[in-house]
């Protein structure tokens, strides 16, 4: 009887069994221990944050307090020799492969728990099983599925140990800061490696997420699909979820003849989609006429290089700042348009400057950009001046 379990399913059945299972692991990450836990993006209902403590303790083993601090330090040191798992710093094989040792090993830093995970359960269920008998809810998790699904269930087991390993720890660790697509230029190499957020609760969309990292949605541009998000949406629905924190949203209106507090406050708050803007609207139309007028041995050149003038030159090697140096002094038009996202950027660079500072410098860029000549910057102006300041709340 416990050989063959007390459910004989098909084969199609005890793949269901497993993509449920693993289906409410990836939920319990991205909802209680991501989104909740360590960013506070949203509030859960006990009983909802207490089942997910449970199962994760269940069927992951891990710790609620050493997840949340290995992730805030993540954040915190992101992309330096400090991030516990930057593939930049440690080759994209050694987190993608090594993802769960490279996090026991911090686990087991505890000026990283004292110092990140401050915030985290601490009742006595954490301490005295939780916490201390973490590896007790795995073991006992294998003896249910035996019971259950006899020799079935131990490979379905098997599949749960290796899913938030892989997936979380590997995949988006890895992969989210090595490959993908940004909707961002932020100082880290975070990317979206889909913009379907299904496979892994939304963790895909892992750039939007670094850019606005206490939204409780991950999802940007309307084409972006967050599963996460859905939960969130379904709980909250139920009464079973609050969410504090959204991404601001680009809200534009009739364009203003003249800059004032109120528009250098909207750009202010929507900075990051202000230059996701320039990047599409201005470098991007401009190199591809560079590239059309370029002669044969440039394009290709000026195909890639478009890619490094949109990104942060914090992230930019030596080799790549010098091959945006030598395609920048060949063209004119490149070099203006590129020289004044830097000054925007500037603007924005020095976080004790008043928004009457700011005003003024950024008025001095659009009278500079509209003198220009350059007509991708001129209609960039245009749209700076449509950006509408709402209040939040």
């Amino acid at each position: 009887m416990i050989f063959n379990g007390i459910f004989s399913l098909s084969v199609w059945g005890y793949l269901g069994v497993g993509f449920l299972f693993t289906h409410l692991t990836i939920v319990g990450v991205t909802v209680f221990l991501h989104r909740h836990q360590a960013h506070r993006a949203l509030e859960l209902h006990p009983l909802l944050s207490h089942f997910f403590r449970f199962w994760l303790w269940l069927t992951t083993g891990m710790v609620t307090r050493e997840w949340v601090a290995i992730h805030r330090k993540h954040h915190a040191k992101c992309e330096t020799p400090e991030d516990p798992h930057s593939p930049q710093t440690r080759g994209l094989a050694e987190v993608l492969w090594r993802g769960a040792e490279l996090y026991r090993a911090e686990a087991a830093n505890p000026e990283t728990i004292e110092r990140f995970g401050r915030g985290a359960p601490d009742d006595w269920l954490e301490r005295n099983l939780y916490q201390r008998y973490n590896y007790l809810g795995i073991t006992l998790l294998a003896i249910i599925n035996l019971v259950l699904f006899g020799a079935a269930g131990l490979a379905i087991w098997a599949i749960q140990m290796i899913w938030i390993p892989f997936w979380a720890a590997g995949v988006i660790n890895g992969i989210g800061h090595y490959w993908g697509y940004r909707n961002f230029e932020i100082p880290n190499a975070a990317t979206n490696i889909i913009p379907w957020g299904i496979l892994i609760g939304g963790e895909e969309l892992h750039n939007n997420h670094h850019a606005f990292s206490g939204s409780a949605k991950l999802s940007n541009r309307w084409w972006e699909f967050d599963l996460g998000w859905f939960y969130i949406r379904l709980f909250t629905l139920l009464g079973l979820a609050k969410v504090h924190k959204l991404a601001p949203k680009r809200v534009l209106t009739t364009e203003r003849a003249h800059l004032d507090g109120d528009m250098i406050r909207a750009l202010t708050v929507n900075r990051l989609q202000l230059f996701a803007d320039y990047g599409r609207k201005v470098l991007r139309p401009v190199f591809r006429e560079e590239i059309r007028a370029a002669g044969k041995h440039w394009r290709r050149t000026y195909r890639y290089t478009q890619r490094l003038a949109r990104r942060d030159a914090a992230l930019l090697s030596s080799q790549e700042r010098e091959r945006l140096r030598r395609v920048l002094d060949n063209s004119q038009t490149l070099q203006t348009v590129y020289q004044f996202k830097i000054r925007l950027l500037a603007i924005w660079d020095q976080k004790a400057s008043s928004h009457d500072k700011r005003l003024e410098a950024l008025r001095q860029w659009c009278v500079q950009a509209e003198t220009s000549g350059i007509q991708a910057l001129q209609d960039f102006v245009h749209l700076l001046r449509s950006y509408q300041w709402v209040p939040v709340g």
